[in-house]
């Protein structure tokens, strides 16, 4: 029996990480990825939940080694 992990096709980064318990109306995480947004950086939110905080991070490809 093999036991293969599938290889990962993205490569995460986290620029930075926020407390969900944030003040309330207030999305720093989220004004953090709009900002790199314009800069060209295609960021996003996540949350992570193990650390109950919202992750800034930026998703490239992995090259397959074909």
């Amino acid at each position: 029996m093999r036991n293969s992990q599938p290889k990962p096709t993205v490569e995460r980064t986290v620029l930075e990480r926020f407390p969900a318990g944030g003040p309330r109306g207030q999305w720093p995480a989220e004004a953090r990825a709009a900002q790199e947004r314009r800069q060209g950086v295609p960021a996003r939110v996540v949350m992570d939940l193990a650390s109950d905080s919202f992750l800034v991070i930026v998703e490239k490809p992995v090259p397959s080694a074909a």
